[in-house]
């Protein structure tokens, strides 16, 4: 499906499924942007999936550029936002202003699975995550969120 934008381009439609995306576990859980510039094509943000077994985390990290939303699909999780925790469950979320640092951590007894979405994108792809503690699994490999662009 095609759409005209703003500046008269046409964009193209891409349906992606999760199970096609290679999961990036580096800052821990599984991690798979889904719509994204390198995925889909997308010029302003992009959305994935996030699945955390009992007692795993994604590491703490900061985003210079853009705000990330958060919805609990099923399970437990705690994010901690500038060190201070927020206790979601299923079908609740939590906007993470930009800047600010934020981990999340399953805080349950069952798996818990999350969808994300960040906001704008930064002007580089390697502006756009700080890490700010030790990675869990640092020597897997990354794959960029930018892509192309």
């Amino acid at each position: 499906m095609s759409a005209p934008t703003s500046l008269g381009t046409v964009m193209t439609s891409k349906a992606v499924r999760a199970r096609d995306v290679t999961p990036n576990r580096r800052r821990g859980g599984d991690l798979r942007v889904l719509l994204g510039p390198a995925t889909a094509g997308a010029t302003s943000g992009f959305l994935g999936t996030v699945r955390l077994e009992p007692a795993e985390f994604v590491a703490e990290h900061l985003h210079p550029y853009s705000e990330e939303f958060l919805y609990v699909v099923s399970g437990t999780v705690t994010v901690r936002i500038e060190g201070e925790p927020v206790e979601l469950a299923a079908d609740e979320g939590v906007l993470v202003p930009i800047g600010q640092r934020h981990r999340v951590e399953n805080s349950g007894d069952v798996p818990a699975h999350l969808v994300f979405h960040c906001a704008p994108l930064a002007p580089d792809p390697k502006l756009g995550h700080v890490d700010t503690e030790e990675l869990p699994n640092p020597g897997l490999p990354h794959t960029p969120v930018g892509g192309g662009r």
